[in-house]
């Protein structure tokens, strides 16, 4: 008789990601493009790494006194005093007053799984998360793995090709009392002092709990600190909230992914209480975290010359994609594309809106063998002198294609 299997009601789960890569891999087209690397790319087509990445992996393979023992369930706590002091600067009001603290976590999304475990436990009625971002984040899915309801609304308007600010203050002003609002890429909206004193009031007056996230400081502006000065407005604000921050990719250790979960709090005493039960939870999830990227990047930020060459190494990227982007949308204009293009260079970031609708993305990947996304948010750094002008040429194209059938 056989044996009847454990897994056999287990239905394969629909893929979330990776197709479009897969669909790429399997197209035989010599010309054929990829925009939609998750990771930056060098003009050779390959990973970009900062240049003191390299030259740390070495000195710690063979730096004889390293303990290789496991790290305390905290994690490193020179990688996390070093991790705050990038987001929030050594002056912090927070750090001054010893209320501002982090633990060690894993991967992109270690910070959010265990802090919505935290926020599931000791909020209980705070069980609405509202997502907000210029794009839609996989982050979604661990609060409602969690059990919570989940809204998600973007920033970005495809119709009118520009990030809208009042989309952030009108989600803030119709959500309810006491949930929690999961941010992404505030510093895009560019909010007014006005607007930055509407936001503050409706999220106090309805006692809303910030999550933010912070996962390449210094790849939207080229500036690090420019890149979290939001941070400090919410702390002289007095607010507590939670913030995740990842270095992965402002490095160039993608395959270290590492990170912090920041907690802010309103003073010492409950800050201790808070990461406390952070560490038990930790314990479940994932006990110790590794230290491989942990290391490299606590050698970087505590080293004054390696900081200061990560930092110009980080720039050099920005100004890269400043310059592609720019690129781009002057050979659209050369081209006669219609439309204006002035959105490409407005949008900070590797990552960028190219405005197209999905018609002109399916023409794209159908006619020209160029892969990107169905909403058109297209990693930049993907685009090189090689390919540039057959992009740009497909772009022209597409939009002509389907322009008599909008």
């Amino acid at each position: 008789m056989p044996t009847l299997s454990v897994f056999m009601d287990v239905p394969l789960a629909q893929k979330l990601e990776g197709s479009l890569l897969k669909t790429y891999k399997q197209d035989n087209c010599p010309n054929k493009i990829f925009l939609a690397f998750r990771v930056c790319m060098t003009s050779e087509g390959h990973p970009w790494v900062s240049s003191v990445v390299p030259k740390i992996r070495l000195q710690i393979a063979y730096d004889p006194s390293l303990n290789y023992e496991y790290v305390p369930v905290k994690g490193m706590k020179s990688f996390t005093e070093a991790s705050l002091k990038l987001l929030f600067g050594k002056h912090s009001q927070a750090i001054v007053e010893n209320r501002v603290g982090g633990v060690h976590t894993v991967g992109d999304n270690g910070a959010f799984q265990l802090g919505a475990q935290f926020l599931k436990i000791w909020c209980k009625d705070s069980q609405i998360v509202y997502i907000i971002s210029s794009q839609k984040e996989p982050y979604g899915l661990v609060f409602q793995d969690m059990g919570f309801t989940v809204c998600e609304y973007s920033f970005w308007d495809s119709k009118q090709l520009c990030v809208d600010s009042n989309v952030l203050l009108d989600v803030v002003e119709q959500a309810p009392h006491g949930c929690i609002f999961v941010i992404g890429n505030i510093g895009d909206c560019n909010l007014t002092q006005s607007q930055w004193a509407r936001l503050m009031a409706n999220m106090k007056s309805k006692q809303i709990f910030p999550f933010f996230d912070i996962p390449n400081q210094g790849l939207s502006t080229g500036d690090l600190e420019e890149d979290t000065g939001f941070l400090e407005y919410f702390v002289s604000q007095g607010f507590e909230f939670f913030c995740s921050q990842s270095l992965s990719k402002t490095f160039g250790i993608y395959d270290e992914g590492v990170g912090i979960l920041v907690v802010v709090a309103l003073n010492n005493q409950l800050l201790l209480c808070v990461l406390s039960q952070l560490m038990k939870l930790t314990q479940a999830l994932w006990l110790n975290p590794p230290t491989m990227g942990a290391r490299i990047i606590t050698s970087v930020l505590c080293n004054p010359a390696l900081q200061e060459e990560w930092k110009q190494s980080l720039k050099g990227l920005v100004e890269n994609i400043m310059l592609i982007k720019e690129k781009v949308k002057e050979k659209l204009r050369l081209l006669g594309t219609p439309g204006s293009w002035d959105h490409i260079t407005d949008q900070n970031g590797p990552h960028s809106y190219l405005g197209l609708n999905s018609q002109q993305v399916e023409y794209l990947v159908k006619k020209k063998h160029i892969y990107l996304p169905k909403n058109g948010r297209i990693n930049f750094t993907c685009i090189n002198a090689c390919n540039i002008d057959y992009i740009t040429q497909s772009i022209n194209e597409a939009v002509l294609s389907t322009k008599g059938s909008e």
